[in-house]
């Protein structure tokens, strides 16, 4: 058992955890009604997930990922393979479920449901606590603090007074003695006073090597966070997304088309029926497209279909995001399933960085003051902003010497949005100084 919240924190950056937060328990959160974890999708961000399967039934129609879920003890971990968030987007709102099956050790007796004649708190919080903390390689930590234990008690004393800033149902706590945004800040201020940085990147074993191309921001930046190239997409550092920018626009995400022609025949088939050629032998598929709006360049117009921008809610479980042609046909698609799991992974915390380049001499860079810093979404958001046009898809795709048998294919896939409507993707954005 832990005694007090320093404890639990140490265990969990023990563990490889960068992000802890809690939620204070109801009465009718417990093993047969599940755990709530909050009136929309934002729940969503904050986990870690690997996989998001529809599960259509029409009106009770939801979405099931599954967690690596273990729970711990200052001497212990166990994992519970059953355990999984359970999306409703009609409602929306998303609960954890299966978080005891298989667990010899696991809190089982108190998380059973209370009989009605018990109940004391009409289901109202009870004095429980659960902790979490998410670890970078996916993760999911979890310890339960009974109702009037000294750990439970303290956090309630602390977050009455303000302690802890609410993100969505949970409390967000200090991992690493202060928390990941003022570390983040410093680190950030460190870099912005050195001024001038040469291109560089980190290998995979998180050693300086120059960088001579000449899209380097980014990875300079990267590196000089100490963000080792891993493969993964997950958040940069202690769980923020940092993205550097020099222009008015920003890419979002890069996930490639799984379904239509694109899904079915690859890319090279697809930029060779819907690219523009130029002089040097090279297809490229190009141009801005926008919901509800057909690119004139490329002929296809991009549907956002299943989700109602009314009511910001997913209607269809199986929706996607798709490029079709004049006669509906559908020449690539994103699964929402898929979308969901790169805007989860990529945009819980994130920190969007201005920069320079001094291209003259050597590639190097500059940052700037203020950081925009996003906190708090869901894909209802993202989707929103997809049908209103605030996003679009920004491709880049190209066949290099598409005439010949030698020919080689790039693909670009991007979704992005002008730095000016990134406040709509977000619960809290700020401009702040470092």
């Amino acid at each position: 058992m832990f005694f007090d919240l320093a404890a639990v924190l140490r265990r969990f950056a023990q563990l490889g955890a960068v992000k802890a937060f809690c939620k204070p328990l109801a009465e009718n959160d417990n093993s047969k009604q599940q755990i709530y974890l909050g009136g929309n999708l934002d729940a969503v961000q904050i986990f870690p997930l690997h996989e998001i399967e529809a599960e259509s039934k029409g009106k009770d129609s939801t979405y099931k990922t599954k967690l690596e879920f273990y729970w711990i003890t200052p001497d212990s971990i166990e994992r519970a393979k059953g355990a999984q968030l359970i999306l409703y987007p009609q409602y929306p709102e998303v609960r954890l479920s299966g978080f005891l099956r298989g667990c010899k050790n696991a809190p089982n007796e108190m998380l059973r449901p209370v009989p009605k004649d018990q109940r004391q708190h009409n289901n109202g919080t009870d004095g429980r606590v659960l902790f979490f903390g998410v670890t970078a390689s996916g993760m999911t930590l979890a310890y339960l603090a009974p109702a009037d234990s000294d750990l439970a008690k303290e956090l309630l004393l602390r977050a009455a007074k303000n302690e802890f800033p609410y993100e969505s149902v949970f409390l967000t706590l200090p991992l690493f003695g202060r928390d990941s945004k003022s570390i983040l800040l410093e680190k950030l201020a460190d870099i912005r006073n050195h001024g001038w940085q040469p291109s560089i990147r980190l290998n995979n074993k998180g050693e300086v090597q120059p960088y001579k191309a000449r899209n380097g921001g980014g990875y300079t930046l990267e590196a000089l966070l100490g963000v080792i190239p891993n493969g993964r997409a997950e958040p940069d550092f202690l769980g923020w997304e940092v993205k550097a920018h020099s222009s008015s626009r920003v890419t979002l995400m890069t996930p490639e088309p799984t379904g239509g022609m694109y899904g079915e025949r690859g890319v090279k088939a697809f930029v060779s029926k819907f690219g523009s050629p130029t002089e040097n032998d090279t297809l490229y598929f190009t141009g801005t497209h926008r919901a509800g709006t057909r690119n004139k360049k490329t002929g296809l117009n991009m549907v956002v279909r299943g989700f109602n921008p009314a009511k910001a809610v997913i209607e269809d479980v199986n929706g996607a995001v798709e490029l079709q042609t004049d006669n509906g046909d559908c020449a690539a698609a994103w699964l929402f399933t898929d979308l969901m799991i790169g805007w989860n992974r990529k945009h819980a915390q994130a920190a969007y960085v201005s920069y320079e380049s001094e291209k003259i001499l050597a590639p190097a860079y500059r940052y700037f003051s203020p950081v925009l810093l996003g906190e708090g979404t869901d894909f209802n958001r993202y989707l929103s902003a997809l049908t209103s046009g605030f996003i679009i898809f920004d491709p880049a795709s190209k066949i290099m010497n598409a005439s010949s048998d030698k020919s080689s294919v790039k693909p670009r896939s991007q979704f992005r949005t002008s730095v000016k409507h990134l406040q709509m993707l977000y619960e809290k954005f700020e401009a702040t100084d470092f």
